[in-house]
């Protein structure tokens, strides 16, 4: 969320801004800035009667010990009106802050000056490319008809047991699944990062804390009896560790990662791109996040970008690196990048991972400061990138990899599953 004094310092530079997301939010900046006025306008008469009350009420005390009981009597009753005042006062104000509140959690973060304006994917940056694209010839299977050819997934039984989205994996499906999960979670523990198994399940404040709530909750599973939502990612409950946190400079940087399972409901997806692991409402996922110093987080997206990399070239998988347009982005996002792996069947870009620096709109939200060597308080800034997700690894996997005989497992990950072939 946008810090009111950010607002109030650059109006135009907010506008303008979110003008690269295909928002005009003029008007609604311009009622924020108006409300926060009306606002100090009240807190100044505030201030002046609580300053009086206080006059009276030394007063009231000088009275007493001169033992001018009726004088004090007289006073007194001069600092009940006041007393009405500052309630009624106080009640005015909380519900500007409260409107002003509201306000500011409906704007969208400013893209980063590198994000250039845009409306959709199609108006997003190929910044690099690694690999070659397979030619399979008549070895040309997609994932899902190699997953039922050698038993590994089973995606009707997921659709008896549950619904569509939420495959069952089985023998070495299972163990590369597994598999996949340890290789990822040790090269992040190779890299400093310390493992957590976060709760699957969030409140609201935590929902808040990160921008999914009021943004996404239309995509998350909601238990209303309990006013709980399943996590969509690993991000929500990691990151949510520091909500109402102060920390020190030399905590920083702090390095999370964790493995969940993921739960979205994807509502509106259709067609191919659901077919198979494309798309599902449950999918295993390891996250990699980052509480970092305001003036260290740009060279930390890059080194997470390079952690991304680094996977995806052990996997021996072709992969390109897109940097999105501001209208393509996330709500909570400055800057994000996004890795898509080929597809060898499918002949398509499959995304696989979002790596995205938030700079302080979570921190502003999570309320999460730390105090700097000058002793004054200040945001955090926060990162994340997926780590990987495995739905499309494993799509990729079995697709780029796949021979007259099956399926070739890469080198790094065979002391993970255990075996070199499917």
């Amino acid at each position: 969320m946008l810090t009111l004094s950010y607002l109030r310092e650059r109006r135009n530079s907010v506008i303008s801004s979110l003008a690269k997301r295909g928002l005009d939010v003029t008007e609604q900046v311009d009622k924020i800035l108006s409300l926060d006025s009306s606002r100090r306008g009240i807190q100044k008469e505030l201030d002046s009667v609580l300053a009086e009350s206080n006059i009276l009420s030394r007063k009231i005390g000088e009275l007493m010990r001169e033992g001018k009981r009726e004088e004090a009597e007289v006073v007194k009753s001069e600092t009940s009106g006041l007393k009405e005042k500052t309630v009624s006062l106080r009640d005015k104000m909380n519900a500007l802050e409260n409107e002003v509140h509201e306000l500011l959690s409906y704007l969208p973060n400013t893209p980063g000056d590198l994000v250039v304006a845009g409306k959709s994917e199609e108006d997003n940056e190929l910044i690099a490319s690694w690999g070659e694209k397979k030619d399979l010839g008549k070895n040309n299977k997609p994932h899902w008809v190699i997953a039922k050819e050698k038993d590994i997934i089973d995606f009707d039984l997921g659709s008896k047991v549950t619904g569509a989205g939420f495959p069952f994996y089985k023998g070495k499906g299972a163990k590369l699944q597994r598999g996949l999960i340890r290789f990822f979670l040790d090269y992040a523990d190779e890299a400093g990062y310390t493992e957590y198994i976060p709760p699957l399940m969030i409140n609201a404040d935590s929902g808040f804390g990160t921008g999914q709530l009021p943004d996404k909750e239309g995509q998350m599973y909601h238990m209303p009896v309990d006013d709980l939502y399943m996590i969509p990612t690993a991000e929500v409950p990691l990151t949510n560790i520091y909500r109402d946190t102060m920390l020190n400079a030399s905590e920083l940087p702090i390095k999370l990662c964790g493995y969940t399972p993921c739960f979205r409901r994807e509502a509106g997806s259709y067609g191919k791109d659901v077919r198979g692991l494309n798309r599902l409402h449950q999918f295993d996922k390891v996250e990699i996040v980052q509480i970092q110093h305001p003036d260290k987080s740009h060279e930390t997206l890059d080194s997470m970008v390079d952690h991304v990399k680094g996977l995806l070239e052990a996997l021996e998988l072709p992969y390109r690196i897109i940097r999105l347009c501001a209208g393509d982005m996330g709500f909570t996002a400055a800057m994000t990048y996004d890795f898509e792996v080929w597809s060898a069947a499918q002949e398509r870009w499959l995304e696989v991972s979002s790596v995205s620096n938030f700079e302080t709109f979570q921190s502003n939200r999570l309320k999460c400061r730390f105090k700097g060597t000058d002793g004054k308080n200040q945001l955090v800034h926060t990162l994340n990138g997926s780590a990987l997700a495995l739905p499309r690894i494993v799509a990729a996997l079995l697709e780029n990899h796949q021979d007259e005989k099956g399926v070739n497992i890469p080198k790094a990950l065979v002391p993970f599953v255990g075996f070199e072939s499917i």
